[in-house]
């Protein structure tokens, strides 16, 4: 289970920093949309630190 466990938790840290990276692409292009990419970066951070 625990090898289960790390693998998932590792598609979230990819899933993060993918979010993060679309996060500044957004900024950088449509500034005023940035509220949309947030609530993804945070769900998956919290996802990868294991709190959720």
């Amino acid at each position: 289970m625990d090898t289960a466990n790390k693998k998932s938790r590792g598609l979230y840290w990819l899933l993060f920093l993918l979010s993060v990276v679309v996060f500044f692409v957004v900024y950088a292009f449509a500034g005023n949309f940035i509220t949309v990419t947030l609530p993804f970066v945070v769900y998956f951070f919290a996802k990868a630190l294991d709190i959720i």
